[in-house]
Protein backbone atom coordinates (compact mmCIF):
# COMPACT_ATOMS: atom_id res chain seq x y z
CA UNK A 1 0.00 0.00 0.00
CA UNK A 2 1.25 3.57 -1.15
CA UNK A 3 1.03 7.14 0.63
CA UNK A 4 2.10 10.00 0.15
CA UNK A 5 4.16 12.32 3.14
CA UNK A 6 2.95 15.98 2.17
CA UNK A 7 5.03 18.80 4.35
CA UNK A 8 2.07 22.30 4.07
CA UNK A 9 1.69 25.34 4.06
CA UNK A 10 3.57 26.11 0.68
CA UNK A 11 1.81 28.06 -2.29
CA UNK A 12 1.80 27.07 -5.47
CA UNK A 13 1.87 29.43 -9.04
CA UNK A 14 1.59 28.75 -12.34
CA UNK A 15 -0.36 26.91 -14.79
CA UNK A 16 -1.97 23.18 -14.82
CA UNK A 17 -3.76 21.40 -17.37
CA UNK A 18 -6.80 18.96 -16.53
CA UNK A 19 -6.61 14.97 -17.70
CA UNK A 20 -9.13 13.77 -19.94
CA UNK A 21 -12.44 12.77 -18.06
CA UNK A 22 -12.37 9.21 -16.17
CA UNK A 23 -16.13 9.04 -16.09
CA UNK A 24 -16.33 9.63 -19.98
CA UNK A 25 -13.55 7.49 -20.93
CA UNK A 26 -14.92 4.44 -18.67
CA UNK A 27 -18.41 4.43 -21.02
CA UNK A 28 -16.70 5.29 -24.49
CA UNK A 29 -14.49 2.08 -23.79
CA UNK A 30 -17.12 0.30 -23.18
CA UNK A 31 -18.94 1.30 -26.13
CA UNK A 32 -16.11 0.26 -28.68
CA UNK A 33 -17.34 -3.53 -28.05
CA UNK A 34 -20.66 -2.10 -30.46
CA UNK A 35 -19.07 -2.55 -33.82
CA UNK A 36 -16.35 -4.51 -35.12
CA UNK A 37 -14.23 -1.88 -36.90
CA UNK A 38 -11.61 0.59 -35.25
CA UNK A 39 -12.23 3.32 -33.00
CA UNK A 40 -9.94 6.04 -32.05
CA UNK A 41 -9.64 7.57 -28.68
CA UNK A 42 -7.64 10.25 -27.60
CA UNK A 43 -6.92 12.77 -24.38
CA UNK A 44 -7.54 8.83 -22.50
CA UNK A 45 -6.11 9.66 -18.81
CA UNK A 46 -3.22 7.70 -17.43
CA UNK A 47 -4.90 6.43 -14.23
CA UNK A 48 -5.78 2.88 -12.63
CA UNK A 49 -9.26 2.44 -13.75
CA UNK A 50 -8.95 3.49 -17.24
CA UNK A 51 -5.76 1.07 -17.87
CA UNK A 52 -7.63 -1.40 -15.40
CA UNK A 53 -10.55 -1.40 -18.37
CA UNK A 54 -7.85 -1.38 -21.05
CA UNK A 55 -6.51 -4.29 -20.19
CA UNK A 56 -9.83 -5.91 -19.66
CA UNK A 57 -10.85 -5.45 -22.91
CA UNK A 58 -7.66 -6.66 -23.99
CA UNK A 59 -8.36 -9.77 -22.53
CA UNK A 60 -11.62 -9.96 -23.78
CA UNK A 61 -10.32 -10.16 -27.28
CA UNK A 62 -10.19 -6.48 -28.39
CA UNK A 63 -6.92 -5.42 -30.09
CA UNK A 64 -5.52 -2.43 -28.31
CA UNK A 65 -2.78 -0.23 -29.80
CA UNK A 66 -1.55 2.93 -28.58
CA UNK A 67 -0.73 5.40 -31.40
CA UNK A 68 0.13 8.65 -29.30
CA UNK A 69 0.95 9.65 -25.89
CA UNK A 70 -2.75 9.99 -24.58
CA UNK A 71 -3.99 7.94 -27.67
CA UNK A 72 -5.42 4.32 -28.44
CA UNK A 73 -7.04 2.15 -31.08
CA UNK A 74 -9.73 -1.06 -30.35
CA UNK A 75 -11.04 -3.28 -32.61
CA UNK A 76 -13.52 -5.48 -31.05
CA UNK A 77 -13.70 -7.82 -34.04
CA UNK A 78 -12.93 -10.52 -32.33
CA UNK A 79 -14.13 -11.12 -28.66
CA UNK A 80 -13.52 -14.27 -26.84
CA UNK A 81 -16.66 -14.80 -25.68
CA UNK A 82 -15.88 -18.07 -23.57
CA UNK A 83 -13.74 -15.90 -22.02
CA UNK A 84 -17.08 -13.48 -20.76
CA UNK A 85 -18.18 -16.55 -18.69
CA UNK A 86 -14.92 -17.69 -17.05
CA UNK A 87 -13.88 -16.92 -13.02
CA UNK A 88 -11.24 -14.82 -14.27
CA UNK A 89 -13.12 -12.31 -15.61
CA UNK A 90 -15.96 -12.27 -12.93
CA UNK A 91 -13.23 -11.54 -10.63
CA UNK A 92 -11.53 -8.55 -12.35
CA UNK A 93 -15.08 -7.20 -13.01
CA UNK A 94 -15.86 -7.38 -9.46
CA UNK A 95 -13.10 -4.67 -8.72
CA UNK A 96 -13.68 -2.40 -11.50
CA UNK A 97 -16.83 0.21 -11.19
CA UNK A 98 -17.06 0.63 -14.63
CA UNK A 99 -17.26 -2.87 -15.79
CA UNK A 100 -20.90 -2.79 -15.29
CA UNK A 101 -21.10 -0.42 -18.80
CA UNK A 102 -20.39 -3.55 -20.81
CA UNK A 103 -23.50 -5.27 -20.38
CA UNK A 104 -25.06 -2.73 -22.74
CA UNK A 105 -22.94 -3.34 -25.63
CA UNK A 106 -22.25 -6.84 -24.68
CA UNK A 107 -26.05 -7.64 -25.01
CA UNK A 108 -26.98 -5.64 -28.13
CA UNK A 109 -23.96 -7.60 -30.41
CA UNK A 110 -23.43 -10.29 -28.96
CA UNK A 111 -27.23 -11.36 -26.91
CA UNK A 112 -25.42 -11.99 -23.63
CA UNK A 113 -23.67 -10.22 -20.90
CA UNK A 114 -22.24 -11.76 -17.48
CA UNK A 115 -20.70 -9.42 -15.02
CA UNK A 116 -20.12 -9.38 -11.07
CA UNK A 117 -21.30 -7.37 -8.81
CA UNK A 118 -18.88 -4.38 -9.64
CA UNK A 119 -16.36 -2.41 -6.55
CA UNK A 120 -15.10 0.63 -6.23
CA UNK A 121 -15.44 3.37 -4.09
CA UNK A 122 -16.24 2.88 -0.66
CA UNK A 123 -19.25 5.65 -0.37
CA UNK A 124 -22.53 3.25 0.12
CA UNK A 125 -25.19 1.41 -1.61
CA UNK A 126 -24.66 2.07 -5.35
CA UNK A 127 -27.75 0.38 -6.95
CA UNK A 128 -28.11 -1.30 -10.28
CA UNK A 129 -31.80 -1.77 -10.69
CA UNK A 130 -32.17 1.01 -13.30
CA UNK A 131 -29.20 -0.82 -15.70
CA UNK A 132 -31.08 -3.88 -15.62
CA UNK A 133 -34.94 -2.64 -15.61
CA UNK A 134 -34.52 -0.81 -18.63
CA UNK A 135 -32.27 -3.31 -20.52
CA UNK A 136 -35.03 -5.65 -19.52
CA UNK A 137 -37.49 -3.74 -20.86
CA UNK A 138 -35.76 -3.68 -24.32
CA UNK A 139 -36.39 -7.47 -24.70
CA UNK A 140 -33.62 -8.90 -22.02
CA UNK A 141 -34.04 -11.84 -19.91
CA UNK A 142 -32.46 -11.11 -16.81
CA UNK A 143 -30.77 -13.56 -14.13
CA UNK A 144 -29.15 -12.78 -10.67
CA UNK A 145 -27.20 -15.24 -8.86
CA UNK A 146 -26.92 -13.71 -5.13
CA UNK A 147 -24.53 -16.42 -3.63
CA UNK A 148 -21.90 -15.50 -6.56
CA UNK A 149 -23.09 -11.86 -6.90
CA UNK A 150 -23.42 -12.57 -10.38
CA UNK A 151 -25.86 -10.83 -12.74
CA UNK A 152 -26.82 -12.36 -16.76
CA UNK A 153 -28.69 -11.10 -19.24
CA UNK A 154 -29.34 -12.84 -22.55
CA UNK A 155 -31.68 -11.96 -25.78
CA UNK A 156 -32.01 -13.25 -29.18
CA UNK A 157 -32.89 -9.79 -30.21
CA UNK A 158 -34.01 -6.40 -28.40
CA UNK A 159 -36.70 -4.63 -29.34
CA UNK A 160 -37.10 -0.45 -28.94
CA UNK A 161 -39.87 0.67 -26.68
CA UNK A 162 -40.58 3.48 -23.97
CA UNK A 163 -39.33 3.86 -20.76
CA UNK A 164 -39.80 6.30 -17.76
CA UNK A 165 -36.43 5.61 -15.52
CA UNK A 166 -37.21 5.47 -11.60
CA UNK A 167 -33.70 7.72 -11.22
CA UNK A 168 -31.38 9.34 -13.64
CA UNK A 169 -28.70 7.45 -13.46
CA UNK A 170 -25.57 8.28 -15.29
CA UNK A 171 -24.26 4.71 -15.91
CA UNK A 172 -27.42 3.50 -16.23
CA UNK A 173 -28.57 5.82 -18.89
CA UNK A 174 -24.95 4.80 -20.61
CA UNK A 175 -26.13 1.44 -20.96
CA UNK A 176 -29.30 1.44 -21.53
CA UNK A 177 -28.31 3.64 -24.83
CA UNK A 178 -25.53 1.33 -25.69
CA UNK A 179 -28.08 -0.97 -25.50
CA UNK A 180 -30.77 0.39 -27.43
CA UNK A 181 -28.63 1.57 -30.61
CA UNK A 182 -28.43 -1.75 -31.70
CA UNK A 183 -32.21 -3.00 -30.84
CA UNK A 184 -34.71 -3.11 -33.59
CA UNK A 185 -37.12 0.19 -33.79
CA UNK A 186 -37.65 2.88 -31.40
CA UNK A 187 -36.64 3.19 -27.88
CA UNK A 188 -37.28 6.57 -25.57
CA UNK A 189 -35.50 6.88 -22.57
CA UNK A 190 -37.30 9.81 -20.35
CA UNK A 191 -35.59 11.12 -16.97
CA UNK A 192 -32.47 10.31 -18.59
CA UNK A 193 -29.35 11.24 -16.92
CA UNK A 194 -28.05 14.29 -19.70
CA UNK A 195 -24.24 14.53 -17.54
CA UNK A 196 -21.79 16.09 -20.32
CA UNK A 197 -20.08 12.92 -19.98
CA UNK A 198 -23.80 11.21 -21.80
CA UNK A 199 -23.67 13.42 -24.36
CA UNK A 200 -20.10 12.73 -25.35
CA UNK A 201 -21.20 9.33 -25.18
CA UNK A 202 -24.37 9.89 -27.73
CA UNK A 203 -21.96 12.30 -29.95
CA UNK A 204 -19.82 9.40 -30.38
CA UNK A 205 -22.69 6.50 -30.87
CA UNK A 206 -24.17 9.25 -33.34
CA UNK A 207 -20.49 9.54 -35.31
CA UNK A 208 -20.59 5.07 -35.54
CA UNK A 209 -23.70 5.91 -37.35
CA UNK A 210 -26.22 5.62 -34.40
CA UNK A 211 -29.62 7.48 -34.91
CA UNK A 212 -29.96 9.29 -31.09
CA UNK A 213 -31.88 12.16 -30.81
CA UNK A 214 -32.43 14.98 -27.86
CA UNK A 215 -28.72 14.58 -26.36
CA UNK A 216 -28.38 17.09 -23.44
CA UNK A 217 -31.78 16.92 -22.43
CA UNK A 218 -33.51 13.92 -20.33
CA UNK A 219 -35.59 13.00 -23.06
CA UNK A 220 -33.52 10.69 -25.77
CA UNK A 221 -35.03 9.26 -28.25
CA UNK A 222 -33.24 6.42 -30.26
CA UNK A 223 -33.83 4.72 -33.85
CA UNK A 224 -32.05 1.51 -33.82
CA UNK A 225 -30.02 0.39 -36.50
CA UNK A 226 -28.52 -2.27 -37.80
CA UNK A 227 -24.98 -2.10 -37.00
CA UNK A 228 -22.41 0.62 -36.31
CA UNK A 229 -18.58 1.68 -37.59
CA UNK A 230 -15.61 3.18 -36.31
CA UNK A 231 -15.18 6.47 -35.42
CA UNK A 232 -12.57 8.94 -33.77
CA UNK A 233 -13.38 10.68 -30.70
CA UNK A 234 -11.58 12.88 -28.09
CA UNK A 235 -12.52 13.23 -24.52
CA UNK A 236 -13.65 15.84 -22.49
CA UNK A 237 -10.88 17.73 -19.66
CA UNK A 238 -12.11 16.32 -16.37
CA UNK A 239 -14.45 18.85 -14.18
CA UNK A 240 -13.95 17.04 -11.09
CA UNK A 241 -9.94 17.55 -11.50
CA UNK A 242 -10.91 21.33 -12.86
CA UNK A 243 -13.02 21.47 -9.47
CA UNK A 244 -10.46 20.24 -7.36
CA UNK A 245 -8.05 22.96 -8.75
CA UNK A 246 -9.97 25.76 -8.19
CA UNK A 247 -10.32 23.90 -4.42
CA UNK A 248 -6.89 23.19 -4.30
CA UNK A 249 -6.58 27.26 -4.99
CA UNK A 250 -8.52 28.81 -2.54
CA UNK A 251 -7.37 26.45 0.14
CA UNK A 252 -3.75 27.11 0.00
CA UNK A 253 -3.85 30.98 -0.73
CA UNK A 254 -2.24 30.55 -4.37
CA UNK A 255 -2.48 32.00 -7.66
CA UNK A 256 -3.09 29.15 -10.41
CA UNK A 257 -4.12 29.09 -14.11
CA UNK A 258 -6.25 25.96 -15.20
CA UNK A 259 -6.02 25.54 -19.16
CA UNK A 260 -8.22 24.20 -21.32
CA UNK A 261 -11.32 23.37 -19.21
CA UNK A 262 -14.31 23.14 -21.83
CA UNK A 263 -15.86 25.98 -19.79
CA UNK A 264 -18.98 25.53 -21.27
CA UNK A 265 -19.28 22.09 -19.94
CA UNK A 266 -18.90 22.94 -16.26
CA UNK A 267 -22.42 24.20 -15.78
CA UNK A 268 -23.26 24.91 -12.36
CA UNK A 269 -19.19 24.47 -10.86
CA UNK A 270 -17.62 27.29 -11.16
CA UNK A 271 -20.83 29.26 -9.32
CA UNK A 272 -20.46 26.81 -6.47
CA UNK A 273 -17.05 28.03 -5.72
CA UNK A 274 -18.31 31.53 -5.86
CA UNK A 275 -20.62 31.06 -3.41
CA UNK A 276 -18.07 30.27 -0.70
CA UNK A 277 -16.46 33.46 -1.74
CA UNK A 278 -13.89 32.30 -4.03
CA UNK A 279 -13.10 34.51 -6.58
CA UNK A 280 -12.22 32.92 -9.99
CA UNK A 281 -12.16 34.07 -13.98
CA UNK A 282 -13.00 32.63 -16.92
CA UNK A 283 -10.30 33.74 -19.90
CA UNK A 284 -11.30 31.95 -22.83
CA UNK A 285 -11.24 28.11 -22.04
CA UNK A 286 -9.05 28.88 -19.27
CA UNK A 287 -10.28 29.72 -15.87
CA UNK A 288 -7.65 31.92 -13.63
CA UNK A 289 -7.70 31.65 -9.82
CA UNK A 290 -6.13 34.80 -7.62
CA UNK A 291 -4.59 34.71 -4.86
CA UNK A 292 -7.09 35.52 -1.60
CA UNK A 293 -6.27 35.98 2.11
CA UNK A 294 -9.46 35.31 2.80
CA UNK A 295 -12.68 34.16 1.24
CA UNK A 296 -16.78 34.52 2.70
CA UNK A 297 -19.51 32.28 2.14
CA UNK A 298 -22.59 33.86 1.01
CA UNK A 299 -25.68 33.73 2.59
CA UNK A 300 -29.48 33.40 0.97
CA UNK A 301 -31.11 36.29 0.34
CA UNK A 302 -33.79 36.31 3.05
CA UNK A 303 -30.02 35.91 5.59
CA UNK A 304 -30.05 31.58 6.36
CA UNK A 305 -27.14 29.74 6.10
CA UNK A 306 -25.79 28.67 2.93
CA UNK A 307 -26.58 25.09 1.73
CA UNK A 308 -24.89 23.43 -1.18
CA UNK A 309 -26.06 19.68 -2.29
CA UNK A 310 -25.67 17.14 -5.20
CA UNK A 311 -28.32 17.11 -7.86
CA UNK A 312 -28.32 15.43 -11.31
CA UNK A 313 -27.36 17.52 -14.02
CA UNK A 314 -27.38 20.41 -14.43
CA UNK A 315 -27.41 20.42 -10.77
CA UNK A 316 -23.88 19.92 -9.26
CA UNK A 317 -21.95 16.58 -9.44
CA UNK A 318 -21.65 14.49 -5.82
CA UNK A 319 -18.03 14.36 -6.86
CA UNK A 320 -17.51 17.61 -5.64
CA UNK A 321 -18.91 17.94 -2.38
CA UNK A 322 -15.88 16.70 -0.79
CA UNK A 323 -13.47 18.99 -2.30
CA UNK A 324 -16.09 22.21 -1.38
CA UNK A 325 -16.69 21.00 2.17
CA UNK A 326 -12.78 20.89 2.95
CA UNK A 327 -12.49 24.64 1.18
CA UNK A 328 -15.48 25.68 3.49
CA UNK A 329 -13.41 24.99 6.14
CA UNK A 330 -11.25 27.98 5.95
CA UNK A 331 -13.51 30.33 4.36
CA UNK A 332 -15.19 32.86 6.95
CA UNK A 333 -18.91 31.79 7.81
CA UNK A 334 -20.76 28.66 7.97
CA UNK A 335 -22.43 26.19 5.35
CA UNK A 336 -24.76 22.93 5.13
CA UNK A 337 -22.91 20.84 2.77
CA UNK A 338 -26.10 18.05 1.97
CA UNK A 339 -24.80 14.86 0.35
CA UNK A 340 -28.05 13.39 -1.13
CA UNK A 341 -27.03 10.87 -3.34
CA UNK A 342 -24.19 8.92 -0.96
CA UNK A 343 -24.82 7.62 2.47
CA UNK A 344 -21.15 6.91 3.62
CA UNK A 345 -19.42 9.82 1.60
CA UNK A 346 -19.45 12.14 4.38
CA UNK A 347 -17.93 9.97 7.19
CA UNK A 348 -14.33 11.23 6.16
CA UNK A 349 -14.96 14.12 7.62
CA UNK A 350 -13.36 12.73 10.93
CA UNK A 351 -10.13 13.01 9.71
CA UNK A 352 -10.73 17.01 9.08
CA UNK A 353 -11.79 17.45 12.60
CA UNK A 354 -8.69 15.66 13.98
CA UNK A 355 -7.06 18.30 11.51
CA UNK A 356 -8.33 20.75 13.67
CA UNK A 357 -11.45 21.75 11.43
CA UNK A 358 -14.70 22.66 12.73
CA UNK A 359 -17.29 20.09 11.45
CA UNK A 360 -20.61 19.20 12.77
CA UNK A 361 -21.69 15.59 11.09
CA UNK A 362 -25.33 15.82 11.35
CA UNK A 363 -25.99 12.82 9.75
CA UNK A 364 -24.76 10.56 7.10
CA UNK A 365 -25.90 12.79 4.32
CA UNK A 366 -25.42 16.43 6.06
CA UNK A 367 -22.51 18.27 7.51
CA UNK A 368 -21.84 21.73 8.71
CA UNK A 369 -18.77 23.33 8.47
CA UNK A 370 -18.26 26.64 10.16
CA UNK A 371 -15.23 28.15 8.83
CA UNK A 372 -11.72 29.44 10.57
CA UNK A 373 -11.54 32.35 7.96
CA UNK A 374 -7.38 30.99 7.78
CA UNK A 375 -7.33 32.21 11.46
CA UNK A 376 -6.03 28.93 12.32
CA UNK A 377 -4.52 26.27 10.22
CA UNK A 378 -5.46 22.68 10.20
CA UNK A 379 -2.55 20.60 11.96
CA UNK A 380 -0.90 17.53 9.63
CA UNK A 381 -2.49 14.58 10.05
CA UNK A 382 -2.17 10.43 9.56
CA UNK A 383 -5.04 9.81 7.62
CA UNK A 384 -6.34 6.41 5.14
CA UNK A 385 -8.21 7.60 2.08
CA UNK A 386 -11.44 6.18 1.83
CA UNK A 387 -12.08 6.97 -1.81
CA UNK A 388 -10.96 8.91 -4.48
CA UNK A 389 -12.84 12.55 -3.67
CA UNK A 390 -12.23 12.24 -0.48
CA UNK A 391 -9.07 11.07 -1.05
CA UNK A 392 -8.19 14.95 -3.21
CA UNK A 393 -10.46 16.48 -0.35
CA UNK A 394 -7.86 15.13 2.25
CA UNK A 395 -4.89 15.76 -0.04
CA UNK A 396 -5.96 19.66 -0.05
CA UNK A 397 -6.22 19.75 3.25
CA UNK A 398 -2.79 18.58 3.84
CA UNK A 399 -1.37 20.93 1.29
CA UNK A 400 -2.87 23.91 3.53
CA UNK A 401 -2.06 22.19 6.79
CA UNK A 402 0.89 23.19 9.23
CA UNK A 403 3.53 20.28 9.53
CA UNK A 404 3.72 16.97 7.98
CA UNK A 405 0.61 14.72 6.89
CA UNK A 406 0.44 11.49 5.83
CA UNK A 407 -2.28 9.81 3.52
CA UNK A 408 -2.42 5.99 3.17
CA UNK A 409 -4.46 3.93 0.42
CA UNK A 410 -3.37 6.43 -2.27
CA UNK A 411 -3.93 4.17 -4.83
CA UNK A 412 -7.81 5.37 -4.69
CA UNK A 413 -6.34 8.71 -5.52
CA UNK A 414 -4.25 6.80 -8.09
CA UNK A 415 -7.60 5.61 -9.56
CA UNK A 416 -8.91 9.17 -10.33
CA UNK A 417 -6.25 11.49 -10.88
CA UNK A 418 -3.18 10.98 -13.03
CA UNK A 419 0.46 11.91 -12.21
CA UNK A 420 -1.07 13.61 -9.05
CA UNK A 421 1.89 14.81 -6.97
CA UNK A 422 4.34 15.02 -9.92
CA UNK A 423 1.51 18.13 -11.92
CA UNK A 424 1.80 19.40 -8.29
CA UNK A 425 5.14 18.90 -7.03
CA UNK A 426 5.84 21.25 -10.72
CA UNK A 427 3.51 23.98 -8.96
CA UNK A 428 4.93 24.15 -6.27
CA UNK A 429 3.77 21.57 -3.46
CA UNK A 430 6.25 19.11 -1.14
CA UNK A 431 4.61 15.83 -1.86
CA UNK A 432 6.69 12.60 -1.86
CA UNK A 433 5.01 8.96 -3.20
CA UNK A 434 6.12 6.33 -0.38
CA UNK A 435 5.61 2.74 -1.82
Amino acid sequence: MASFIIEGGYKLHGEITPQGAKNEVLEVLCATLLTPEKVTISNLPNILDVNNLIQLLRDMGVKVAKTGIDTYTFQADDVNLAYLESQEFLTRCSKLRGSIMLVGPLIARFGQAMVAKPGGDKIGRRRLDTHFMGIQKLGAQFDYFPDFGIFRLTADHLKGTYMLLDEASVTGTANIVMAAVLAEGTTTIYNAACEPYLQQLCRMLNNMGAKISGIASNRLTIEGVPSLKGCSHRVLPDMIEVGSFIGMTAMTGSEITIRNVSYENLGIIPDSFRRLGIRLEQRGDDIFVPAQDHYEIESFIDGSIMTIADAPWPGLTPDLLSVLLVVATQAKGSVLIHQKMFESRLFFVDKLIDMGAQIILCDPHRAVVIGHDHNFRLRGGNMVSPDIRAGIALLIAALSAEGISRIHNIEQIDRGYQHIEQRLSALGARITRIE
